[in-house]
């Protein structure tokens, strides 16, 4: 059996102040789960693994295989394997979603573990975005998209979203709370969510009992002062406030 082991390549703090060189490949990555999301080297667009497959949202939101050998700053994969499912009601925006997720987590005491989902279904209108790479360093991941960040939205098609949970008391590691990218059903549109409203879906969440963390190896990354990545600011880019 899998491990329900979290894999998570570097940390979000360094992510947020502009840490975006590559830790490790899709192929190394892909060792470690079946379902995840990340970005790739110099912040080119989003990552979102599905089905034992790394995908790349590009900034027109259309979506391509990755390379294997494509580097990989910021990521994290697990297995979605034996776990809860169950219907979800049609859901009129994010927050509704993020609402039923946390009640299912905390209904099952899970509200301090890692958490990934998948929730299949028909989806109304998704706004996402993607962006161009952008190569630098302590140049912070705010200032980054400020240059690079594409927004699109997608209306009436069916599809993926994958959401990864961190609790609290991870933030810095991981944006606490939930993280959502999606994939269309037919492998062609993509991105990082900022809002969305769904019909009816099929909802999978997988509790994670182990974390690994991979840090990036090269001096450079010690050059960080990774407290000073404000939560506010990492609230911004990860989950979409303004």
């Amino acid at each position: 059996m899998k491990s329900s082991k979290i894999y998570q390549v570097s940390t979000l703090q360094a992510l947020a102040l502009g840490y975006s060189r590559s830790v490790v490949t899709v192929r190394e990555l892909m060792e470690h789960g079946d379902t995840g999301l990340g970005t790739f080297e110099d912040v080119d667009g989003e990552m979102i693994i599905l089905d034992g497959v790394c995908y790349q949202a590009r900034p027109d939101g259309s979506v391509v295989r990755s390379e294997d050998e494509a580097g990989v700053p910021f990521a994290v994969a697990g297995y979605v394997k034996a776990c809860e499912s169950f219907r979800m009601e049609e859901k009129k925006d994010i927050a509704a979603i993020k609402k039923e997720l946390m009640l299912r987590i905390d209904e099952a005491f899970g509200l301090n573990s890692i958490h990934i989902a998948r929730i299949d279904g028909v989806f109304h209108v998704i706004h996402a975005r993607a962006g161009t790479p952008y190569r630098s360093q302590h140049v912070s991941l705010k200032d980054i998209l400020s240059k690079t960040q594409k927004d699109f939205c997608f209306e009436e098609l069916r599809g993926t979203l994958v959401c990864v949970y961190y609790p609290d008391y991870m933030d810095g590691i991981n944006a606490a709370g939930w993280h959502m990218h999606f994939l269309s059903e037919d492998r062609t549109l993509g991105g990082h969510v900022f809002e969305v409203s769904m019909g009816e879906g099929e909802c999978h969440i997988q509790k994670m009992d182990r974390i690994e963390i991979q840090l990036p190896k090269e001096a450079a990354f010690d050059t960080y002062s990774l407290k000073q990545a404000s939560q506010d600011e990492i609230e911004q880019v990860e989950q979409g406030k303004s």
